[in-house]
């Protein structure tokens, strides 16, 4: 698999990150817990009294780090990303709403009227794919086909009633393969790189083997996982 597919597969399954702002001059550093738009912008629920929102506010310029697991004891051999991008608030409710299906816990605070949804639009990205590994992603390699992206997202509400309604046996063995626990998972996203499966309060994402194109693609990705699953 590419660099530019593995970085975005990583930042799609990113459950937290490193926010880095800007404060006269200054580098500041933030945890944060990022969701992807189909089209991979970053979307952050950001409260409006943290630092790190009224540096965006003063200068969008900002930079987020997400990683995955390492291979060994060894922090670097972790693959990792740094997107850089301009920040803004993307008051979208479909938006939020993705956000949140992937953050369920959020719910407690999601809605308090001083937490808005931010966006960042990658410009630009490295990839390090583990030691002494590294590739530098221009926007256009990064990002996916606009239109193979659009085409998934406005089916996509249409494929996750789908699944959840007409195939929960399938959904419960794909999560439970991907997130080593059985139980009634469900589908809460689902974009041309791959869905996600909720069960309670965690979620895991499930990559396709490739892109996809549009909806049937996403059927037969499905049904190679959900077979590989019950495989295993």
């Amino acid at each position: 698999m590419a660099d530019a597919d593995l970085a975005r597969h990583l930042l799609r399954a990113a459950r937290a990150g490193t926010l880095a702002t800007t404060v006269g001059g200054q580098p500041f550093a933030s945890l944060v817990t990022p969701a992807c738009a189909p089209d991979l912008s970053v979307l952050l629920l950001l409260s409006g009294l943290s630092e790190h929102t009224r540096h965006l506010r003063a200068d969008p310029r900002c930079s987020l780090l997400v990683a995955g697991p390492a291979e060994g004891a060894n922090p670097q051999t972790a693959p990792r990303l740094t997107i850089t991008g301009i920040a803004e608030p993307a008051p979208d409710p479909a938006l939020k709403a993705r956000w949140q299906a992937v953050h369920p816990y959020a719910a407690l605070y999601a809605d308090f009227a001083d937490f808005t949804l931010w966006r960042i639009r990658p410009a630009a990205a490295l990839f390090v794919g583990g030691f002494a590994r590294a590739t530098r992603l221009k926007a256009a390699d990064l990002l996916p086909d606009p239109r193979h992206a659009a085409a998934v997202a406005a089916a996509e509400a249409e494929i996750v009633a789908h699944c959840n309604t007409d195939h929960p046996d399938a959904m419960a063995a794909i999560g439970g393969a991907i997130g080593g626990t059985a139980g009634p998972w469900r589908m809460v996203a689902a974009d041309l790189d791959g869905c996600d499966l909720a069960l309670g309060e965690r979620v895991v994402r499930a990559d396709w083997p490739a892109p996809v194109a549009d909806p049937q693609g996403v059927r037969a990705a499905l049904i190679l996982l959900a077979r590989q699953a019950r495989g295993a």
